[in-house]
């Protein structure tokens, strides 16, 4: 059969240690192409990218050629590889042996051009940037070169156009994380301590996360979140369940960030920005429960609270009410005014209360003064009399607690309008910071995702 006479034509002589050529001044030529197949997986921590390639090469054997017409016009037939020369061409990257399939044969055609075509499971060592997780995109390098051959020796370049190799996703599996953006090829020479060259190619294997699953699964959980925090501020500030629901929201976020911890990508030599957003996060919740416990403090009804400055009613009474638009900042003024009132009636009832019925505080008094009161048609008895005084005494301390209680109301009352004051004050700046790095980290996201 021509096949067998073919193969013992071909390899009877054939030595297989030596680079094929006939004149050693040649130069073999090898030309290779490389198709991504498949993203298996991105070790982060690790720094290793395992990807699923298809690869091709091709040269010239010039001691495996023939002339088809003695051969039954065979112009292709297929070898072992063991039997035959190959390149010495390796990745640079290679980190581990890959679970890569062992194809046995060769093509080779009757001009002595050679096809070595396998799939090659890559494992290569690839410097991962995270800081942009979950839309970050990835460039590795797979650089081809002889190991031992100088360039003089062995000279690569590309089979197909580099236009065609950087689109060409006709056999990428584009359903897991990682989607195929291009492939960027590129020849260069490189020389070590200024020996002899050596020709490599490179492939720059670019890929992009695809970033709906950790959308879903980390960001709207903690903008939900932050949402309620921002929503507690509607409860009244002398309500104590505004401090509960603070620190009921603060757990709940410490939970979230313990569960997405592992999620999250790690690596030794920087942390990711979603990483930075959390901390962050956390930090505006423990900023905002610190705002909920001043103000509660600030405006909790105390016996013994002091005055409220001057300078605090006409900075946040008066100016303040003005530069945050609150509507019903006259009825501050309209209580105080109320509360003035009030306090100069009840000392002028005092005043009053204490006079006897000859409008002297003291009856005795009277009657040094020589003033004489009128006589009533009937006579009173001294026990009535001083019955009626001890009732007006204990009127009179009626008076002054209530008075007390009054003073101690317009206190409570100033403080808690000066609260509700500050409250809508840090309210506003804390929703502006918010906002302010929500829209930032958005901007940022954006600009990446389309880059």
């Amino acid at each position: 059969p021509a096949l067998r006479r073919l193969s013992h034509h071909l390899l009877s002589h054939y030595e297989k240690g030596t680079r094929p050529v006939r004149d050693w001044r040649t130069t073999t030529n090898v030309a290779i192409d490389l198709m991504v197949y498949a993203i298996l997986s991105v070790d982060e921590k690790n720094q290793v990218l395992t990807t699923y390639i298809w690869y091709r090469q091709h040269w010239t054997d010039e001691f495996l050629q023939w002339d088809p017409a003695h051969f039954d016009n065979l112009t292709q037939i297929s070898l072992p590889m063991e039997s035959i020369w190959v390149p010495d061409i390796l990745i640079n990257e290679f980190v581990d042996v890959g679970k890569s399939p062992h194809v046995p044969y060769i093509y080779v055609g009757y001009n002595g051009e050679v096809q070595n075509l396998k799939p090659i499971q890559v494992m290569t060592a690839c410097s991962l940037d995270i800081y942009n997780f979950p839309f970050d995109v990835q460039n590795c390098s797979l650089t081809f070169t002889s190991w031992l051959h100088h360039v003089r020796d062995i000279n690569l370049s590309l089979w197909r156009q580099p236009e065609l190799v950087k689109f060409d996703q006709s056999v990428f599996l584009n359903q897991g994380e990682w989607e195929l953006l291009y492939v960027l090829s590129h020849f260069q020479e490189f020389s070590v301590k200024s020996s002899d060259s050596y020709a490599e190619m490179k492939f720059y294997v670019v890929i992009r996360r695809r970033p709906l699953f950790y959308a879903v699964s980390l960001l709207l959980p903690s903008i939900f979140l932050m949402v309620m925090d921002i929503v507690g501020f509607y409860l009244p500030p002398n309500s104590g369940e505004r401090v509960s629901f603070k620190i009921t929201l603060l757990l709940g976020y410490s939970v979230f960030l313990i569960i997405v911890s592992d999620t999250l990508p790690a690596t030794a030599i920087g942390t990711p920005l979603i990483g930075i957003y959390f901390v962050v996060c956390m930090a505006l919740l423990v900023i905002s429960l610190t705002e909920t416990i001043l103000i509660v403090h600030l405006v909790h009804k105390q016996d013994l609270q002091p005055q409220v400055p001057a300078w605090v009613k006409r900075l946040l009474l008066e100016r303040a009410t003005v530069l945050l638009c609150i509507r019903d900042r006259t009825k501050f003024s309209q209580s105080r005014m109320q509360s003035s009132d009030i306090s100069r009636q009840v000392e002028n009832n005092e005043s009053t209360a204490k006079l006897s019925p000859c409008g002297c505080e003291n009856p005795r008094e009277c009657e040094t003064a020589g003033v004489t009161s009128p006589m009533p048609a009937f006579s009173v008895p001294v026990e009535g009399f001083s019955l009626m005084l001890s009732v007006l005494r204990e009127i009179t301390s009626i008076h002054q607690l209530l008075e007390r209680r009054e003073e101690f109301r317009d206190v409570a009352r100033e403080w808690l309008q000066v609260g509700y004051v500050l409250d809508i004050l840090l309210f506003r700046a804390y929703l502006v910071a918010v906002l302010a790095y929500g829209i930032t980290l958005g901007t940022l996201w954006s600009v990446w995702r389309d880059a």
